[in-house]
């Protein structure tokens, strides 16, 4: 949160980000659920687990991601000030708006949730590792700048390690799921790759009518697509248990995530030079 000052130099970025993250992706990922699970594909899922996958693609979109969004950034050279006051920025909503958002998507799908188990997930999940974080940022720099510095630089490799375990793990515990369903995997990949594409696109374009430069568009593309996964997939779990179409959805959300994300930094990469272009003939 020691980011947030610098929100204001980059306010045309942040703002389309956010516009982005909290009022296009959560609702058009469940327009996406909505088309795909209980119409276009309806008759070759389960039918009770409708429901669930419905609410396993809403809880991986409510929020954006905090973690792998630091490695997209770097893979397109965005502005790392950008980047970091951005997802302080996210961080901070997150405690506020992702439970009442979650509630209010799942009850328009005519999904009941308990209130508490939202509560209870934003708190263990985000409100807390906040605050440990917090308390340690300032114990470092209580020993000064420089130690504080050489901290982050010595557990920088652990906390990518950290993430990539996240994922391992993910994988490995639903991957008898995965392996034995692959039409499931393929249907649920749909509407994921879909918003993906359409949400980092927008923002891309926003950006690109607002001069904005492409150091930070490109981050904001990225970060606009992110899903918080861990957050969905422990919160699926909480609501709707381990073996729960929700839970397998929001696993299916990092499988296809990563790949597409990779794909969105090519593109980004690659249209670089188009981008500087019609920025200048936009100012």
């Amino acid at each position: 949160f020691g980011a947030l000052h610098q929100v204001k130099a980059h306010s045309r970025g942040i703002g389309v980000t956010l516009f982005v993250n909290w009022a296009v992706k959560p609702f058009s990922m469940a327009f996406l659920g909505w088309l795909f699970i209980r119409h276009v594909f309806a008759d070759y899922l389960p039918q009770e687990q409708l429901d669930s996958y419905v609410a396993g693609l809403i809880l991986l979109a409510a929020a954006p991601c905090t973690a792998m969004v630091f490695v997209w950034s770097n893979l397109v050279k965005g502005d790392p000030y950008f980047t970091l006051s951005q997802v302080a920025l996210n961080d901070a909503i997150m405690i506020f708006a992702f439970a009442p958002l979650v509630a209010l998507l799942l009850g328009v799908a005519s999904i009941a949730v308990p209130w508490n188990t939202l509560f209870i997930s934003v708190v263990f999940y985000i409100v807390i590792p906040v605050i440990i974080a917090q308390l340690l940022r300032r114990h470092l720099l209580a020993k000064g700048e420089s130690g504080f510095g050489h901290t982050m630089e010595r557990i920088a490799p652990f906390s990518m390690g950290a993430l990539l375990v996240t994922l391992v793990l993910l994988f490995a515990l639903q991957g008898n799921a995965i392996v034995a369903q692959p039409l499931v995997i393929a249907m649920l990949a749909v509407p994921i790759l879909i918003q993906v594409l359409f949400n980092s696109g927008l923002a891309y374009w926003l950006n690109r009518r607002l001069g904005v430069a492409h150091c930070v568009a490109a981050p904001s593309a990225l970060i606009g697509a992110s899903n918080f996964f861990e957050l969905a997939v422990a919160t699926a779990i909480s609501l709707f248990g381990f073996q729960s179409g929700a839970a397998l959805a929001t696993v299916v959300g990092v499988l296809i995530e990563v790949p597409v994300m990779l794909l969105v930094v090519k593109i980004a990469n690659a249209t670089q030079g188009w981008y500087g272009r019609t920025a200048r003939q936009s100012n």
